[in-house]
């Protein structure tokens, strides 16, 4: 058979198989249940969350010989039909190539004709928000009062774009980026389907890259699955996707909390000769420092922390608090604004790199401000003198008054300025001008 790529492969089928949308997948389940089948949806959200698959499983719901029905038999020939994309009565629409007036008119004769075999006609217009606005003006009417046996289905990731007057006649239904932990779960069960042994750990990598996306996770993966050889591992995909590590990760900020810096500068020659670039040391060092401070503020989730809790190194934690942390993020986050025009690269890194190695020294100005009150606090209660918060300028009132007097002495004393001048001429021209108002 042909190679099919997972992401076509796993497309869900029916509204369980739909992760991370129970909300779409109950309201949709309780309108066909119920009857109340609406002229018009509106699906937005990010990409790669299902909108086009809740799509197509609306299309076989409807359209099901044993339906409507929230649960499509999948068997029978409608099902099949617009499983494989070659049913006449749901057409799918690219709002990208066909954006024109023109390609609305022909959409408008369309809807005139009932469809061939099923029940409903259904046209799923995709990236709808790249229609020009006099398609949009054109589809109006058409979507708002179609006959009884069309449904329209619009698909975009730009909500925004969209006018006012079309969201208000559809039904709108908002995506949501899918959950590291439920991504995690479906790349699991994909490799016991596949017969692949994989790390907790590696799947966990490939669903936190995927930032949500099911699709993106399921392109992913197929590319670390043709390097992999049957055994995915992160040792594998951090040696050939140029990614540091958090082994590699611990072991910088171990240096770094014990002033190695000789260790340090050798834990980063190591990486960039493996082949990681500069600018993924510096995302994925911060990303290691942002974990620390949420670990400081109390935070166990491991979506958040990027990874298990026990792979943080406790001596670490244990001498860096909150704001030398956050110093750290502000040094990696400068690296990174200041990467893209340096003259040496390398030489931003390591010079980051040696900061972090005197990083348990750094006080901030807070700290510094609450050490000073804390000795002024201590002395007063040992000596029992009352230390200003300010110090005054002068030691003494005499003082103070002495050089008042001095310096008014020098005002008065100075020659007053000169009178300037003005040019005989100026000064006849100001005559006459005067004469000419008094007149």
């Amino acid at each position: 058979m042909q190679y099919e790529v997972t992401a076509t492969r796993r497309r869900p089928k029916t509204f369980d198989e739909l992760a991370g949308q129970e909300f779409v997948a109950t309201t949709l389940t309780s309108s066909l249940e119920s009857g109340r089948i609406a002229h018009a949806y509106l699906f937005s959200g990010p990409r790669g969350c299902g909108k086009t698959s809740a799509a197509r499983i609306l299309a076989r719901s409807l359209n099901c010989e044993k339906g409507p029905t929230a649960k499509p038999c999948g068997a029978c020939t409608n099902c099949q039909e617009i499983g494989r994309g070659a049913s006449m009565d749901v057409i799918e629409i690219d709002g990208a190539s066909n954006t024109s007036v023109n390609d609305v008119r022909q959409i408008k004769d369309e809807v005139l004709f009932p469809p061939n075999s099923a029940r409903y006609k259904v046209y799923i217009i995709d990236e709808v928000h790249m229609l020009s606005n006099s398609a949009f003006n054109a589809l109006l009417k058409t979507i708002e009062e179609p006959p009884p046996y069309i449904v329209f289905i619009l698909a975009t990731t730009e909500l925004h774009k969209v006018p006012a007057t079309v969201k208000s006649r559809c039904q709108q239904f908002a995506f949501r980026l899918i959950p590291i932990e439920t991504i995690a779960e479906i790349l699991k069960k994909t490799c016991v389907e596949m017969d692949i042994d994989a790390d907790a750990e590696a799947l966990f990598w490939v669903a936190r890259e995927s930032t949500g996306s099911l699709r993106d996770a399921y392109t992913l993966f197929d590319q670390i699955v043709s390097f992999s050889d049957g055994r995915i591992s992160a040792n594998v995909i951090k040696e050939k996707l140029g990614l540091v590590g958090i082994d590699n990760l611990n072991a910088l900020a171990v240096a770094c909390v014990e002033n190695d810096v000789a260790k340090a500068f050798g834990v980063v020659d190591e990486r960039l000769e493996a082949g990681v670039s500069i600018e993924q040391f510096t995302i994925d060092l911060a990303g290691f420092y942002h974990s620390l401070l949420l670990i400081k503020a109390g935070i166990t989730k491991e979506s958040l922390l990027q990874n298990a809790l026990e792979r943080f190194p406790i001596k670490v934690l244990e001498t860096l608090n909150a704001s030398q942390i956050e110093r750290a993020l502000d040094l990696l986050l400068e690296l990174y604004r200041s990467i893209r025009y340096s003259l040496s690269p390398r030489f931003e890194l390591e010079s980051v790199v040696s900061k972090l190695c005197i990083l348990d020294k750094w006080v901030s100005p807070l700290e510094l401000r609450a050490a000073i009150a804390q000795a002024r606090s201590a002395i007063t209660a040992s000596t029992g003198v009352q230390v200003p918060a300010q110090q005054k300028a002068f030691s003494s009132t005499a003082e103070e008054n002495s050089l008042s007097v001095d310096f008014r002495r020098y005002i008065a004393n100075r020659n007053p300025p000169q009178e300037q001048t003005i040019h005989p001429d100026v000064e006849r021209v100001l005559r006459v001008f005067r004469g000419t108002i008094v007149k």
